[in-house]
């Protein structure tokens, strides 16, 4: 796993290497520079005490502070511009190439992955690592390089037994450091988890609100958030428990460290075998090595939850997508819309059963295909099959000749406009909704389209018209609305292959009639796979397709189905018979 954690890390850091070296030299400008307060202080202290110094000499030592002063406050201007804007340059970076890579990845992942689990690597993940690679790095040098330097100047400049004194309790904190390190990352990495399941519960609790209010399920979803959030404070409560005992323990050595200097030392200064001055210049110095103590143990509390979230940002740079483009792809840009399907066979999973059984099956450029069948029974599979959303099981799709998994993958989507199921709408405005699939179009085209998804008439009546901000998934337009939208989204796309997945279930027959005649003018001798329950959807398709449990039952024209008096008429007189109850 380390190797991995380095291998995603490394390029960035790589990258912005010369930024983190002078922000490191900087540091170390800073650092060397603070060794002469407390000598300079101590300096005058015997000089004063002796009576040696005049006051011309205390004022070039004063001006000589203040000037070492100036140096480390412009020096620690610059170590952070480098070394923390560094940092959030990363952050940005492995963003944006996180959500990237989530870009790529096959809908086989998006099953078995919550979003509040994807959302805690956005945001949670990416500041522990930002913290880990900035303000842990400024505290891990200050605790390696100033410590040593510290040390040196105490041993020279004042006493070498005393140095060795003060030494004991640090080795202390180095080999407790060590321990709470490995225990922090994983309790950090538990704490991360509890997060995600947090963040996943609340973020479902929002999005099917209406369906908890409508089945009067508010105390029960309470009761349920209740134990996910148990869970995660039991989890943060671990991490704060371990910092909590870190920390007093880390007090405490430093208070044995002052404890040593002030018995010890003084001694010392009484005995004259050090001047007053230099024991006021070690007290100084102790006091700069209480910095880095406390720097060890926060940069030993960031590193560690860096690597936990380093750890679970690898699995997703690291995961390779069930679906992606063969090593040697076609050079096709553009497909005319034949489509043919030989012994075609899928399943979601092993042990699963079969989800299209043996499907044959041929689309002529230009024709309209309508799919008919009971929900559950293969109808969308096979869409996000042609889609290549999965890969088939068994058999061959084949798009103008070409097999599916040789056409590079851009090729095969840009040259399928979809209009799914559920109509997404993403939260901006109806104009920019429609215009999703499209990058140069024009506000006519968009009215255009909008009136031949009959849609137009709707939009024009909103206080904002086409500027009009629709909510979350669209939720602030009827459900027949959201689903014309996505049809006009559709239309614009202006694609070889329409494919139309029940999305004219929410519209009545007299706006469905209008849709279809409208679709029928405008794509001409393009390919259009229209999925439906209702027969009046697709009794002018060229041919019709019945799927039962995965397989093709019927097939033929409108006349044909019918005088076979199987699945297709029986479905005809049922709907027949309901539309008469009805209007009764």
């Amino acid at each position: 796993m380390m190797s991995k954690k380095k291998g995603v890390l490394f390029p960035y850091i790589w990258k912005y290497k010369i930024p983190y070296v002078l922000g490191l030299v900087t540091l170390l400008i800073v650092d060397y520079v603070n060794l002469y307060i407390p000598q300079i202080t101590g300096e005058i202290t015997d000089g004063l005490s002796s009576f040696s110094l005049h006051l011309e000499d205390v004022v070039k030592l004063v001006f000589t502070m203040l000037l070492f002063a100036l140096i480390i406050a412009l020096g620690r201007v610059l170590w952070r511009f480098f070394i923390f804007g560094t940092a959030r340059k990363i952050e940005h970076e492995l963003r944006m190439d996180m959500f990237g890579k989530l870009e790529l990845l096959s809908q086989n992942y998006f099953n078995s992955h919550k979003t509040g689990d994807l959302m805690t690597h956005f945001t949670n993940d990416l500041d522990a690592l930002r913290n880990s690679i900035g303000p842990a790095v400024i505290s891990s040098f200050d605790a390696v390089v100033m410590t040593a330097l510290v040390l040196y100047k105490m041993m020279v400049y004042v006493d070498a037994r005393l140095t060795l004194m003060t030494l004991i309790p640090m080795s202390v904190i180095a080999v407790g450091g060590y321990y709470f390190g490995e225990a922090f990352e994983r309790k950090f990495a538990l704490k991360q988890d509890a997060f995600a399941k947090l963040s996943d519960a609340v973020q479902e609790s929002v999005t099917g609100e209406r369906v908890i209010k409508a089945f009067v399920q508010e105390d029960r979803q309470d009761e349920v958030f209740k134990k996910i959030n148990l869970y995660n404070k039991q989890k943060n409560m671990d991490v704060v428990k371990l910092m909590a005992t870190f920390m007093p323990l880390l007090d405490f050595v430093i208070g044995v460290s002052y404890a040593i200097t002030i018995i010890y030392g003084g001694y010392l200064a009484i005995t004259a075998q050090i001047t007053l001055g230099r024991f006021v210049a070690y007290t100084q110095y102790l006091g700069m090595l209480v910095w880095p103590m406390i720097a060890l143990g926060d940069s030993i509390t960031s590193f560690s939850q860096g690597r936990a979230a380093i750890g679970r940002i690898s699995q997703i740079f690291h995961e390779i997508p069930d679906i992606r483009d063969d090593e040697n792809p076609l050079d096709v840009n553009e497909l005319k819309g034949a489509i043919s399907i030989h012994d075609l066979s899928f399943s979601y999973g092993e042990g699963l059963p079969l989800a299209i059984d043996s499907l044959n099956l041929e689309i002529k450029q230009g024709e309209t295909l309508a799919i008919l069948g009971k929900c559950g029974h293969g109808k969308t599979t096979l869409v996000n099959l042609l889609l290549r959303l999965y890969d088939v099981s068994k058999g061959d799709i084949l798009f103008d000749g070409h097999d599916i998994k040789k056409l590079p993958l851009k090729t095969l989507r840009s040259n399928i406009a979809y209009v799914p199921q559920d109509s997404y709408l993403f939260s901006d405005t109806i104009e920019k909704n429609i215009a999703f699939g499209k990058e140069k179009v024009s506000h006519e085209e968009i009215v255009e389209v909008c009136k031949d998804a009959c849609v137009h008439d709707n939009i024009k009546d909103f206080p904002d018209g086409y500027e009009t901000v629709v909510g979350e998934r669209g939720v602030t337009l009827s459900g027949g609305q959201k689903q014309r939208c996505a049809i006009a989204r559709a239309f614009l796309k202006n694609s070889p292959i329409l494919i139309m997945d029940d999305s004219l279930s929410a519209v009545d027959t007299d706006t469905e009639d209008n849709i279809l005649e409208n679709l029928k003018k405008k794509r001409q001798n393009k390919t259009t796979i229209l999925i439906a329950h209702r027969i009046s959807t697709v009794k002018n398709a060229d041919h019709i397709l019945i799927l039962d449990e995965g397989r093709c039952v019927e097939y033929g024209t409108f006349d044909e189905l019918m005088a076979l008096n199987g699945i297709f008429k029986e479905m005809y007189e049922k709907q027949q018979l309901e539309k008469q109850l009805s209007a009764e």
